[in-house]
């Protein structure tokens, strides 16, 4: 990275971070300011390098800590200082709560920098056979349309399985996409399968065991992976542990579960009685589940398996009350799929502010609705009233793209800079409104949302169906069977723009792995430039028309060349690239 000599370094190592200081910004001076065994220390720092614009300060620390803070104290402001951290910079003081962070905790594995996320619901993607319904089940045909919120929504039943994922893999890779995540394949008596009957087996709905095997193998052969997607926090009333922690109050497993009247009264995921929550102190509950290498979690990871776990209501496993074992679980959890398998990667579900549980040693990272979805979502929504109801979930606002960045940077400087390079990044999952619903259908803002999810720092997550057009006024509802059979329906053009947006990612090193740097924002525009050492990409997103904006040949160079599609542009006589001014669009170029 161009800030860190290091960004996974050891106890001991000395580590070298940089900043950049234009001439024109008024700093002459600047001090390091890091945190080591509850005190904080200011020490002096060298140019290291300069140009005609700029000049590059070098600062040193020897990693005492597991996570080192550090931020930058620097002059420019009259009979003053600044304080410069995540956030920005503040002419006040701050707390250490924006500093930025390095974590000497193992990293993540290093395919997971590179990795484009596919999400499958596994009853609505393809279907190999025709099989029997389950009793649960509600039988539909392919076409039959989805309901989206009442009784029936869990139980019906369209037949997809992963047999009929694995003939699609053509497809998954031609969007970009490098890894499937699949939603729950446990046996369970819903289609979303969340509340399963055991772990022990792949769904016989889905084709068991060995479609499971088949698929695996299918995707690794084409260098590719895929993830699963686990409920540590509950599991579904028919679950094999609870019907014998139901029927022996003395059994070991009825200590898997908080019963407050046995056995009628138990707690559960939000009072859903289908749902029993774990109880995270049974130590044959962890054993089972996620510890060590006959759990849950080892089984099912390998190179006849799963690359990596998604983890369902990650925010509230082990939870309850003056009890959080929260930090226990992901640790524990982090430990085992390491032992089973070095090169895998472990996903929280969060759906706010889960800096607290991102130092580094648990969740390689979550998925970023709070940092990335939320404020985008806020700044491309169409203006109007916002509902304030009870309940687990915020509304989303409209709001200028001042806002948004203001949002996202305050998230992400809340943890280290290697969580959020590995933070579920997405614009719709199967638990929220499809994208193309969401923004009225208009495809100028919907591009904006995909450019924005293909250059943005994170993994990407594509959720199947968006990139062809699918809808859906919530989660359940977008989860309508994917129209394989009838490309009339597909929107050819959307599907060609997230090929070719993804395309550009997977061949830009910048875009994968570089550092992030705001370069302009306006309510309906931004610009931000995405660095590594031998490449640059200039980002312009706009959701309307917008005054242009102006860049000197120091920020943007003398040419860009355009991806995705994107015109060339050059620099005029003065050496000023002046950018489009139109909206809504989404550009990128690569700086020469």
């Amino acid at each position: 990275m161009a800030y860190v000599s290091n960004p996974s370094p050891d106890i001991g190592d000395v580590v070298s971070v940089f900043l950049r200081v234009p001439k024109k910004s008024g700093v002459t001076r600047a001090m390091l300011r890091t945190f080591v065994d509850g005190e904080q220390a200011l020490t002096e720092t060298i140019v290291d390098r300069e140009s005609e614009n700029e000049v590059w300060l070098r600062g040193q620390f020897r990693v005492e800590n597991p996570v080192m803070n550090y931020r930058w104290l620097i002059d420019g402001v009259a009979d003053g200082y600044q304080w410069l951290n995540g956030e920005g910079s503040h002419t006040r003081d701050v707390t250490d709560a924006a500093d930025y962070r390095i974590t000497t905790y193992a990293a993540p594995p290093p395919w997971a920098a590179d990795a484009v996320l596919y999400q499958i619901f596994p009853d609505r993607f393809a279907k190999s056979v025709d099989r029997l319904a389950p009793d649960w089940a509600i039988p539909q045909r392919w076409d039959d349309p989805v309901v989206g919120a009442g009784p029936e929504t869990p139980f019906q039943y369209f037949g997809g399985d992963l047999d009929g994922i694995t003939a699609h893999l053509d497809h998954i890779a031609s969007v970009g996409a490098n890894t499937l995540y699949l939603t729950p394949i446990f046996p369970a008596r819903s289609n979303h399968r969340y509340d399963a009957s055991t772990f022990d087996a792949v769904d016989p709905l889905l084709g068991g065991d060995q479609a499971l095997r088949r698929l695996s193998d299918a995707v690794h052969a084409r260098g590719m992976r895929v993830m699963g997607d686990l409920t540590t926090n509950h599991c579904g009333a028919a679950h094999e542990w609870f019907q014998r922690a139901v029927a022996d109050a003395n059994s070991p497993e009825a200590g898997y579960f908080t019963f407050t009247d046995h056995p009628d009264e138990y707690v559960s995921w939000f009072g859903h009685r289908s749902l029993p929550k774990f109880d995270h102190r049974s130590q044959a509950l962890r054993r089972a589940l996620y510890e060590g290498p006959g759990s849950t979690v080892a089984k099912w990871l390998g190179p006849h398996g799963l690359d990596g776990w998604r983890i369902d209501v990650a925010n509230m496993t082990g939870r309850l009350g003056t009890m959080d074992l929260n930090h226990m679980v992901a640790t524990t959890l982090r430990a085992t799929m390491a032992e089973a398998n070095p090169q895998s990667l472990l996903i929280a579900e969060h759906s706010h502010d889960a800096s607290a549980d991102l130092s580094g040693d648990g969740w390689h990272g979550v998925m970023d609705y709070a940092g990335f979805s939320r404020p985008l979502w806020a700044w491309l929504k169409t203006p109007g009233s916002v509902p304030f109801e009870p309940g687990p979930v915020t509304p989303v606002p409209n709001f200028s793209a001042h806002s948004m960045v203001a949002s996202m940077r305050a998230f992400n400087a809340a943890i280290p800079w290697r969580v959020r390079a590995h933070a579920l990044t997405l614009v719709g999952s199967h638990d929220v409104a499809r994208i193309a619903t969401f923004l009225d259908g208009d495809e100028g803002l919907i591009t904006v949302a995909f450019g924005m999810l293909a250059s943005m720092p994170g993994i990407p997550m594509l959720w199947a169906g968006d990139e062809i057009g699918q809808e859906g006024v919530n989660g359940e509802d977008g989860r309508r069977p994917f129209p394989w059979h009838d490309k009339g329906r597909w929107k050819m053009d959307r599907l060609a723009t997230t090929q070719s947006l993804f395309n550009a990612r997977a061949a830009s090193v910048a875009l994968r792995h570089g550092g992030l740097r705001w370069l302009a924002v306006s309510d309906d525009a931004v610009t931000f430039l995405r660095e590594a050492t031998d490449e640059s990409v200039l980002i312009h997103a706009a959701r309307a028309p917008h005054a242009p904006v102006h860049l000197s040949r120091a920020v943007a160079g003398g040419e860009l060349a355009g991806l995705a599609g994107a015109a060339n542009i050059l620099a005029d006589r003065d050496g000023v690239v002046t950018l489009p001014a139109y909206g809504p669009a989404f550009s990128m170029w690569r700086v020469r």
